[in-house]
């Protein structure tokens, strides 16, 4: 999919905003047909670009309230077989393979430090988990967001709604 445009990122923006929004309400807030409203949604969706509508889970409020950072450096070819091990982890939440001084990032949540212990625990019984390096989370800084970036490209392309404004 070619870069968005400014009703790609109105679309966008109103989702964020308005999570629950229907196509009707979307296009109410944007000011464009339902029709292409809809349009636009199915081909950011089948671009890839939209990946879901589910809920955005506070997962402190869940009673996850202990977020760790946990770099793993593995056995040599190994990530397979650690991806298989740390999908099999509840605490895991995310995983990347990443350059540096270690080869695997993980995010890890927990009720508690002892839960997180736990994790950890789990986490370096992998066969192929070599050491591992954890870093627990005081405080949130920056919330995780992409609206910042996505409308910071300069220029864009013309919507093909005249009517969008």
């Amino acid at each position: 999919m070619p870069e968005l445009d400014a009703l790609d990122l109105a679309l966008v923006t109103a989702l964020r905003e308005n999570p629950r929004a229907g196509v009707l309400q979307l296009s109410r807030i944007t000011r464009v047909a339902r029709a292409t409203v809809q349009a636009r949604l199915d081909r950011m969706e089948q671009a890839g670009v939209i990946t879901g509508y589910g809920p955005d889970v506070d997962l402190a409020a869940a009673g996850f309230g202990v977020l760790a950072f946990v770099t793993l450096e593995i056995t040599q070819g190994a990530l397979d077989r650690v991806r298989e091990d740390l999908a099999a982890i509840p605490g895991v939440l995310e995983a990347y393979a990443i350059t540096g001084v270690g080869d695997v990032l993980c995010q890890v949540a927990a009720t508690s430090h002892a839960d997180l212990q736990q994790t950890l625990l789990r986490i370096d019984s992998s066969p192929s988990v070599a050491r591992s390096t954890s870093a627990i989370a005081l405080s949130t800084v920056i919330s995780r967001r992409d609206l910042p970036l996505l409308t910071s490209r300069p220029g864009g392309r013309a919507s093909r709604s005249p009517a969008f404004r």
